[in-house]
């Protein structure tokens, strides 16, 4: 009977936390606030102990996880409507290396040293601080920085050429499965990419792994499943 009730409480705490989650949106780690992070963390820790029932009653760590949750909420909404209580909980852009200066109060601040002030810049593409005219720590965490205009890579704008914009590619194929609520706007039907597969040598459908529409070539881009592993050991 014990375990009997540590399913349901795990079932029950799994459902509420995905519920819960959906609620209060989803966004990846790096665009997640401190205070985010913060209450994610205590909603996830509670869910944990229902599930292994450290309590007798279910009801109280769920009110504790929808209490949580209401709170999020609000200071989300809040925050969305306020400056002033935006950049409480959030805090402040901190500026971290402007035209030739490294603040290091600022660095101090910000908790980071020099050497990953320096890794920042590398893994934005620059190996030589003085390619750089500003580094930002934003209020997510991550680092922005700014190159000097000598150094940042030549636009077409630069160029004076005119361009077409590019557009995201529908997926009509996915794991094999045409996908007819995403193939309908684009005009094209079924018997057409049936026709597109013929003509790329394709004869089984669940053999393709995606498939895409580009519309200024008017063809399908397949992309086929490959059944085994593939290691690549280049780097090691």
């Amino acid at each position: 009977m014990e375990y009997i009730k540590i399913i349901v409480a795990a079932l029950v705490s799994f459902a509420a936390l995905f519920i819960l989650t959906k609620i209060m949106g989803n966004r990846q780690m790096s665009q997640v606030s401190m205070f985010d992070y913060v209450s994610s963390i205590a909603i996830g820790s509670i869910a944990g102990e229902m599930a292994v029932m450290s309590t007798d009653s279910i009801l109280k760590p769920l009110a504790a996880m929808v209490v949580l949750t209401i709170l999020t909420l609000i200071v989300s909404y809040s925050t969305c409507k306020s400056i002033l209580i935006r950049r409480f909980f959030e805090g402040h852009i901190v500026l971290l290396y402007l035209n030739g200066q490294i603040y290091e109060k600022n660095l101090l601040s910000a908790k980071m040293d020099i050497d990953e002030l320096l890794s920042a810049c590398r893994v934005n593409g620059y190996f030589d601080l003085e390619e750089v005219y500003a580094v930002y720590l934003e209020t997510n965490g991550q680092i922005s920085v700014i190159p000097r205009s000598m150094n940042r890579p030549v636009t077409p704008s630069d160029l004076k050429l005119e361009t077409i914009q590019d557009q995201p590619l529908p997926n009509v194929i996915m794991d094999g499965n045409i996908m007819l609520d995403i193939l309908k706007p684009t005009g094209k039907s079924v018997q057409w990419v049936e026709c597109q597969l013929k003509d790329q040598d394709v004869t089984d459908i669940k053999e393709v792994i995606l498939g895409t529409y580009d519309k200024n070539s008017d063809k399908l881009n397949i992309y086929l499943k490959y059944h085994k592993k593939y290691k690549v050991d280049i780097f090691e």
